[in-house]
This record gives C-alpha cells, sequence and structure tokens, in this order.
C-alpha cells in the first residue's frame, strides 16, 4: 500500500490561542486592499500581536498564562468587531468611526492606524481585563504587569507608527493639520485611563446595569474620539 503524504492546512498548523488571533489577523490581512482603513490598522495590530507572542515565548512576561489570555481576549474584541460589521450587523460605538470612514480618499493612514488603536485601547481593553479576570479568578492588581508590559510595547510601537505612516520623507510642517490632529490624542493618556476604567468595572460587576451604562458611555465617548482622529483632511 502506497502511504499518503499528509497535506497540513494553515488552519491545522494553529496550536496556541495567540497562533489562532495572529492566523484570523493574516487572513484578514490577505483579504483586504492595502489602502482599506481596516487594513492599515489590523497590519498595526497583527506586528502588536506577534511582538507580544515573541515576548511570551521568549519569558519575558512573568505570568505567561495571564499574558496570553489578556492577549487573546484582548484580540477577540476587535475580530468580534471585524465580524459583526462583515454579517451587517452594527459594531460597537469605539469602531463605528473606522469602518465607517475606512475608504475615504482624505483620511490619511496614520489617521486609519490612531483611529483603531484609540477604538482597542480605550474600550477594548479595559473590558479584556475584566474578562481575563473572570476566566483565571483574579483581581486587576494580579494582572497588571501584564497590562503594562503590553502597554509598553504599544507606546514603543506608536512610536515607529507614526515615523512609518508620516505622510512624505520629512517631518510635518507646524502648519499642516494633521499635526494638530495628532497632537490632540496620547496613546499614553489612553492607556491611563483604561485601566481606570478596567478598575472600575471590575468594582461594578455586581451592579449589572450601572456596569453596563458605565460601559456603553465609555464606548460612546471612545467612539466621539475616533470620529475627531478620522476628520477628512486636504491634500498637503
Amino acid at each position: 500500500m502506497v502511504q499518503c503524504e499528509q497535506v497540513t492546512t494553515p488552519a491545522e498548523r494553529v496550536t496556541t490561542p495567540v497562533d489562532e488571533v495572529v492566523y484570523r489577523m493574516r487572513a484578514l490581512d490577505a483579504s483586504l486592499p492595502a489602502r482599506d482603513g481596516l487594513a492599515v490598522f489590523n497590519r498595526v495590530y497583527l506586528a502588536v500581536t506577534e511582538a507580544v507572542d515573541r515576548r511570551i515565548d521568549s519569558g519575558q512576561f512573568g505570568d505567561a498564562r495571564a499574558a496570553i489570555t489578556l492577549d487573546v481576549r484582548f484580540a477577540e474584541r476587535y475580530l468580534d468587531a471585524v465580524e459583526t460589521v462583515a454579517d451587517g450587523r452594527r459594531p460597537p460605538a469605539c469602531w463605528r468611526p473606522l469602518f465607517q470612514m475606512r475608504r475615504h480618499p482624505s483620511v490619511r493612514p496614520l489617521q486609519f492606524a490612531l483611529a483603531g488603536i484609540n477604538a482597542h485601547i480605550g474600550h477594548d481593553l479595559a473590558l479584556a481585563v475584566v474578562d481575563t479576570c473572570r476566566t483565571l479568578g483574579c483581581e486587576p492588581v494580579d494582572v497588571e504587569d501584564e497590562f503594562d508590559r503590553v502597554g509598553d510595547l504599544l507606546v514603543s510601537l506608536e512610536e515607529r507608527i507614526r515615523e512609518e505612516l508620516m505622510p512624505g520623507p520629512d517631518l510635518l510642517q507646524i502648519a499642516d493639520p494633521l499635526t494638530h490632529l495628532l497632537g490632540s490624542w496620547s496613546l499614553e493618556r489612553a492607556r491611563e485611563a483604561t485601566w481606570t476604567a478596567a478598575r472600575a468595572l471590575w468594582v461594578l460587576r455586581r451592579l449589572p446595569d450601572v456596569a453596563e451604562e458605565f460601559t456603553e458611555r465609555l464606548d460612546a465617548a471612545v467612539g466621539l474620539a475616533g470620529r475627531m482622529l478620522l476628520t477628512p483632511l486636504p491634500d498637503r
């Protein structure tokens, strides 16, 4: 009998929860036009997730289980929003500006990247911390180190993203509207607010009505910031 060679598909090579979300992001990247605003953010977030995965593998997180759980719960929030839109349903308010403006010719790639980061950090990360604590049966303080390490990585990548997506080879001129727009939003400040929101949501978990209202207000506020970041700008 001739033994047939077994063919392994990409899906079959997925071995960990982080591998799975990376696979899904890579598939999304392959399916989107490069200039699509969602594609711009997806490439950024894929780079972040791959970097977190490498650091987990190299033992740079003190609690690998907590880091993996937070990373996956965080990514699932974004991927769920993508699937929601693909199914013709309304995504959370924080994501609506990016999906609505993703093909606008007067929105620059850097704006798409930062609007996605704003939605994901400002809203999704706080909920992902709560999801992680529920999954692991711990308190937010128990995953604070992992939260900080992921946040530090995001800050360093944001600097690289700004450099890579800046229009033109030179630094932005002070008169360029994008200069003023970028100065109105800070990842570091958003990250600090997210940690406060996560702790508040954890305390409110026994008051579901209040927690739901808090989450809705957070979602709406982050969505408003996203609309500001995606203001169409004139060509230089």
